[in-house]
Formats: C-alpha cells, structure tokens, sequence
C-alpha cells in the first residue's frame, strides 16, 4: 500500500515533462515556404529603385509623343502659312485680271476705228490747201479731232517716230532710202500711224528708213 501511495503522485509529473518535450519540439523554427520567398523577392525587385528598363520606358514614352505633336505642329503651320501666300496670289491675279480687263476691254473695237482715222487724215492730204473745199476740210478737221480726242481719252496714244531713231518694237520698216542727211536707221517718213492702248502695242507705225550712202 505505501509503494502505491508513493508512485501515485510521480504520474502527474511525468506527464508534465513529456508534455513540455513535445511543445519544446513543435515551437522550432521552420524553412519558409516557397511562395512566400518567391512574394518577396518579386517586392524587392519592384521596390529597386536602379531598375534602369523601367526608367527609361518611363521617360521615352512622353518625349517620343512630344516630338510628334511638335512635328504636326511645324507641319500645320507650314500648311497654313502656304494655303495664306496661295490665297494672297490668287487675289492678285485676279486683280491683275481685272485690271486688264477694264485697260484693254476696248482693243477690238479701237482697231476696228483705226481705218477711218486713216481715211480721215487721207482725205485731208488730199483735200491740201485748196480754197474752194475749205468748208469740207474743216468738218474733216473737226471729225478728226473728235475721234482723236475720243481715243486719247481711252488711253489710246498715236505713234508718229518721224525724224526718230527706228524701234523695231513700235514700228516696221518698209523700205530702206538713202539719205546723207540723216543718221543711219532713222525713220525718213511715216506712211502710217501706229497706236498703242495703255502701252499695249495696237499696230506698228509703218515707215520709212534711212541708210548709209553708197
């Protein structure tokens, strides 16, 4: 009975200090999983700040779509300022048209008039100084002068280059007279008129020129 009395209490002990042994063993630190190493290191390389691919994808994106803007702009303004010097051209050719077309509306019909101011003066020469026609030659004097007038006012300017070096661009030659008294190719004689309408040339002033003797 005392041996049983004695062992009884030493059960509760044992127990204890196995007890103890297990929670000793299961409280040891373990490896960490693979995951969570994996997490962390994915962290790290995102938190590293010399990740110098990032850094430069960052950068270029912007600038590369800044030089693009920059770019259409320089190309609209380009654009722009061409469509405003065609638009300021195209005005002054129309202008230019326009001016032409009021200075020179009346060619035709002044050539068509030209003939009769030739035989107005025609039949002046021919009436000369005769006495008994002088009532004649004054209304052809008078109606010649009314066509003239009525020319200048147009802008009509006659051509006469006698006594004048000869211009081949005002006037055409018709033959070709000696005469010592006169400079080579001058105008001798007009045998016709020329005209010109605000500097536009109407018809050549037909003449006459001289030459070297021989």
């Amino acid at each position: 009975m005392r041996s049983g009395s004695l062992t009884r209490p030493d059960y509760p002990l044992l127990s204890e200090a196995i007890m103890a042994e297990e929670k000793t063993e299961s409280v040891q630190p373990t490896d960490p999983p693979e995951e969570v190493l994996e997490t962390g290191e994915a962290a790290a390389e995102s938190d590293n700040p010399t990740n110098e691919p990032d850094a430069i994808s960052g950068e270029s994106a912007p600038d590369a779509t800044i030089e693009r803007l920059e770019a259409e702009l320089a190309t609209a303004r380009e654009d722009a300022l061409r469509a405003q010097a065609d638009s300021i051209n195209a005005r002054r050719r129309a202008e230019q048209e326009v001016e032409k077309a009021r200075k020179f509306a009346l060619e035709r019909f002044i050539g068509e008039l030209l003939p009769v101011v030739d035989n107005l003066e025609r039949a002046l020469q021919a009436a000369g100084g005769d006495d008994q026609n002088r009532a004649v030659v004054e209304g052809i004097e008078l109606t010649l002068k009314s066509f003239t007038d009525a020319l200048s006012k147009s802008g009509v300017e006659a051509l006469n280059p006698e006594g004048e070096p000869y211009d081949p661009q005002t006037a055409q030659a018709m033959s070709m007279v000696e005469n010592a008294d006169m400079e080579p190719n001058t105008v001798v004689a007009v045998m016709q008129k020329g005209y010109q309408l605000n500097g536009r040339l109407l018809r050549p002033a037909m003449v006459m020129v001289s030459k070297a003797a021989s």
